[in-house]
């Protein structure tokens, strides 16, 4: 991160494939930051992550570089390639022990989808991640929460807390669809930035 953080600070990171990175993402990232009163909003591209099962995820280098493009007109987004470098599987605690470890005066928010979070407790040492972060669960309009509680429910007490939902309409627009889009040659102006469409089409991704 460029900035300098002082012990007050709040770091938002905003974890995903981000394959490719699109406005529902930009928007949710935009409204943690106001919501939550975030200093800054770190964009987290992952290497690979363990809940995506098999499908074919795009070169991280790609995913890095779009990141970059969607993000550059925001002074309070950047992007970090934390994940990409250290290879190998994405654990999200790992990534949130960097932060707390550089920045350990700052307060950590983990902003993700809340289909991700109904996930939360197969996740890699849930506890001490919740210890260590709150997150902010970012969901569709219409989004039934009795959903996100009952399956939060083997958390311990007081760790349900730290689980903040927030509703952005934008998260309808979804990374499938353009991609899907994409090869079917079908438009996906508006529901990413244009740099990042120019770049999709420049090198030839989503067309297999």
């Amino acid at each position: 991160m460029k900035k300098e953080q002082n012990k007050d600070s709040k770091i938002g990171i905003m974890g995903g494939t981000f394959d490719p990175i699109h406005y529902g993402h930009l928007v949710a990232a935009e409204g943690a930051r106001h919501h939550f009163g975030l200093d800054v909003v770190v964009f987290v591209p992952a290497a690979r992550p363990p809940h995506k099962g098999m499908r074919e995820i795009t070169d991280p280098a790609h995913r890095l570089n779009m990141s970059v493009l969607a993000t550059a007109s925001n002074p309070n987004f950047e992007v970090s390639d934390i994940e990409i470098k250290r290879r190998g599987t994405s654990f999200t605690i790992d990534t949130v022990n960097y932060f707390h470890q550089t920045w350990p005066q700052s307060a950590i928010y983990f902003i993700t989808g809340a289909d991700a979070v109904l996930e939360i407790l197969t996740w890699r040492r849930v506890n001490e991640l919740l210890d260590l972060c709150s997150f902010i669960a970012a969901t569709r309009p219409g989004y039934r929460l009795e959903n996100l509680a009952g399956s939060l429910n083997g958390l311990p007490p007081g760790y349900i807390d730290k689980i903040s939902v927030m509703e952005v309409p934008a998260l309808a627009i979804s990374s499938t669809d353009i991609r899907d889009r994409v090869r079917r040659e079908m438009p996906v102006k508006y529901l990413l930035p244009e740099e990042v469409e120019n770049y999709i089409y420049e090198k030839g991704l989503y067309l297999d």
